[in-house]
């Protein structure tokens, strides 16, 4: 009788445990929809000077970052740590950068003028290039995720940054996969490759 009840009061509370449970969890997930080895997706979007610009028509690696907001805190200090960089980035690895996030032209143009930025940030209204990227929302999926991909020439995703925390570490961690993209390039191996390619 005492081994009944201990089992009545077992499937009670297993009864009752899963009523509280959801049936089926939503899927959330921090992976990165672009992955290295991938095309990246080409896009067009306006800078902060009306310029259009356009991934494919970049012939060269390419620093593309995401960030939640002109004129935040963080993205203030990842803009200026990667200004601080863009001429060793084009110079020491024959290299573009654009930062991309949902203002307006009106917006980049505001941030860029108030950092004095010597590289594009591109207005993405509607969010649809980080869609294509497939950047993950940040904070529960209350903010939008501060994410970086270098390409190469091709347009290939070579390495990716996902860090929402530390907005200047994107710099070093850009810097760092473009060395080893321009140490595993063919004219770092042959310095006659250049001229026959």
């Amino acid at each position: 009788n005492n081994i009944i009840m201990k089992i009545a009061f077992l499937s009670l509370l297993i009864a009752s445990a899963s009523a509280f449970a959801p049936i089926s969890a939503p899927k959330t997930t921090t992976q990165l929809d672009l992955a290295v080895g991938e095309v990246a997706p080409d896009f067009s979007l306006v800078n902060q000077n009306g310029k259009t610009v356009k991934r494919s028509a970049i012939k060269k690696p390419l620093i593309v970052y995401f960030y939640p907001a002109d004129s935040t805190p963080g993205c203030t200090v990842q803009a200026t740590a990667f200004n601080e960089q863009v001429s060793e980035i084009k110079k020491k690895y024959g290299a573009e950068l654009v930062g991309i996030s949902g203002q307006d032209v009106e917006s980049k143009q505001a941030f860029a003028k108030e950092l004095g930025l010597n590289f594009s940030i591109l207005a993405d209204e509607g969010d649809k290039v980080r869609k294509a990227f497939g950047v993950p929302k940040a904070l529960l999926g209350l903010f939008p995720g501060r994410v970086t991909y270098v390409l190469d020439k091709n347009g290939e995703c070579v390495f990716t940054y996902d860090n929402l925390a530390n907005a200047e570490s994107h710099v070093g961690a850009s810097t760092d996969a473009l060395e080893e993209l321009k140490a595993s390039s063919p004219a770092a191996s042959n310095p006659f490759a250049a001229l026959f390619n």
